[in-house]
Parts: structure tokens; C-alpha cells; sequence
């Protein structure tokens, strides 16, 4: 039994998950997911939690056992409370700030840079620097905040750079200068 698939998944109240065909949906306060699933995946809905289990003991099936009660669980979490990721940009002249659907970000580069803002995403910036990225899909908040983030990745010399607000730098020694 996969150890992640078979813990079941709690709905909050407002929460309403239907699953019609191979499609699984979930809605909440927050907006609407969808996600296709396998057909060897199996839901059953108790009321307060769903139970997710499988057809057979196949290596695959087994895999896909934890996948998808893992993303049902990111949807429910989702519509229910949404995710954040915290960006941290450091630097001299290094700063960032949204403009409409834009997040315009001057980073030492000649030019700024000019990322767009889809939608069912939300950005913020404040003057210390700090960029916070917001939705209900786990996965695109994951992927905006990494493509922010190759923008300028932090270096390890003195730190300058966009890297996550938990992330830890490993710093380096510069050059001595002793001859």
C-alpha cells in the first residue's frame, strides 16, 4: 500500500470535490480546480474525507496511487486556503514592484525586466524587497516563482540576487589578496 495514498483526504467544509468520467473537480471559496485522472484510480467520497484507492499492485498503478491523492489534497488545499511563495531580492539598486498586470523588477541589468502576471495569479511587491506570489494551483505558483527567480539567481559571493525567503545561501570566501 503506497504510505501517501492511503491517507485519506479531509474536505473542509465549503469544499464540494465531484468526479465525473476521469475528471476529477473541486470547488471552494476561493475559485474552481479540474484535474484528469487514471482509470485504475479509484475515489470514495465518506462525507467529511475522501479515501483514494487503486485497481491492482503494478508498479505504475502503485505510483499513481500516491499522485493523485497528493494532488487532490493540493486542490482541496487550494480552494480552501490557496498557497504563497515569498521571493527575497537583494541587492544595490535591486527592487521590484507590480504596475497593473505587470511586475516590473530592476535587477542590474541594463533594461528592467518586464514579467507578466496571468491569471488566477497574484503578485505583490514592498519596498523591502520582498515579492509574494499567490493562487489556488499549487503548481503554478510553484512556476511562476521559479522563473522570477532564473531572472537572477542569488550568487555566492555576497548573496545578491532572487532566492526563495527560506532558502539558505551557501556563501563563499572571495579572493584573499595576499600575494
Amino acid at each position: 500500500m503506497s504510505r501517501i495514498g492511503k491517507i485519506p483526504v479531509k474536505v473542509p467544509k465549503g469544499v464540494k470535490v465531484t468526479f465525473a468520467g476521469e475528471q476529477m473537480t473541486v470547488e471552494g471559496p476561493k475559485g474552481k480546480l479540474t484535474q484528469k485522472y487514471h482509470p485504475v484510480i479509484s475515489f470514495e467520497d465518506k462525507g467529511e474525507e475522501i479515501i483514494v484507492s487503486r485497481a491492482n499492485e503494478e508498479k505504475q498503478t502503485k505510483a499513481f496511487h500516491g499522485l493523485y491523492r497528493n494532488l487532490l489534497n493540493n486542490m482541496v488545499t487550494g480552494v480552501s486556503n490557496g498557497f504563497t511563495k515569498t521571493l527575497v531580492i537583494t541587492g544595490v539598486g535591486y527592487r521590484a514592484e507590480v504596475q497593473g498586470k505587470l511586475l516590473v523588477m530592476s535587477l542590474g541589468y541594463s533594461n528592467d525586466i518586464f514579467v507578466g502576471i496571468p491569471d488566477g495569479i497574484t503578485i505583490t511587491a514592498d519596498a523591502n524587497g520582498k515579492v509574494t506570489i499567490g493562487g489556488i494551483d499549487k503548481q503554478r505558483v510553484g512556476e511562476i516563482a521559479a522563473q522570477i527567480r532564473k531572472l537572477r539567481p542569488p550568487e555566492p559571493y555576497k548573496g545578491k540576487g532572487i532566492r526563495y525567503e527560506d532558502e539558505r545561501i551557501r556563501r563563499k570566501v572571495g579572493k584573499s589578496g595576499v600575494k
